[in-house]
């Protein structure tokens, strides 16, 4: 499974790089927005740090708006990604961007219909988004699984992105299923180092080692 970051701060994107973690980065209009910074200049820096892809999303809701948006972030880097929301007219954009060999990632889905929706016209990512799901007494993870399901059953290419992770237990989960991506904010990211035994035995083997006054070469 591979490890997209989910965020608008360029540091947090080098730290995961430099852990050699870092398959891609995803957006949205409200992380870019608390950097107080240029979106196509965050979107550039991230693209330069990683060689996996970026999703940069459209702030439009009409198709032709979506497309002509479209258009200008495709220009600004070979790894960048085009973000659609699931909406009517998103997916009537999907249909001509995806024809045009433009990559898009559908945001915003909350079912399997949505999902099946983006898939038929071309989506090269879908993002269903779990955290939100569980916020409203849904299991987000639920419609994970149904969407990988559908999208085996009829051989779509459409690459899952388990988005809105808010634990490491849906990292878990989602690799279980057996998701293509997981998005997530750093802070998540961390976490999957952490263990109380691992941080307990790396103290005990320091400290016996201290103590033995043996050293290294």
């Amino acid at each position: 499974m591979k490890f997209f970051l989910d965020t608008g701060n360029v540091e947090e994107a080098r730290k995961v790089a430099a852990w050699g973690l870092l398959d891609g980065v995803t957006t949205n209009p409200s992380l870019v927005a608390k950097e107080k910074r240029g979106f196509k200049e965050i979107v550039l820096e991230m693209c330069s740090i990683t060689p996996g892809p970026v999703s940069a999303e459209v702030i439009a809701v009409e198709a032709s708006a979506i497309i002509d948006q479209a258009h200008e972030i495709r220009t600004w880097a070979e790894n960048v990604i085009v973000k659609v929301p699931l909406i009517p007219e998103g997916i009537k954009a999907l249909h001509v961007l995806s024809g045009e060999g433009i990559k898009c990632n559908v945001t915003l889905c909350f079912s399997p219909l949505q999902a099946l929706l983006a898939a038929k016209n071309g989506a090269a990512y879908i993002s269903p988004f779990v955290g939100r799901l569980d916020d409203v007494g849904t299991d987000g993870m639920q419609l994970v699984e149904e969407i990988h399901t559908i999208y085996q059953n009829y051989g779509y290419t459409t690459e899952i992105i388990v988005a809105s992770a808010r634990t490491s237990m849906h990292v878990l989960q989602a690799a279980m299923i057996g998701a293509d991506i997981t998005t997530m904010p750093f802070a998540v990211m961390e976490k999957l180092f952490n263990h109380p035994l691992t941080d307990k035995g790396l103290s005990s083997f320091l400290a016996d080692w201290e103590k033995s006054g043996l050293k290294i070469g």
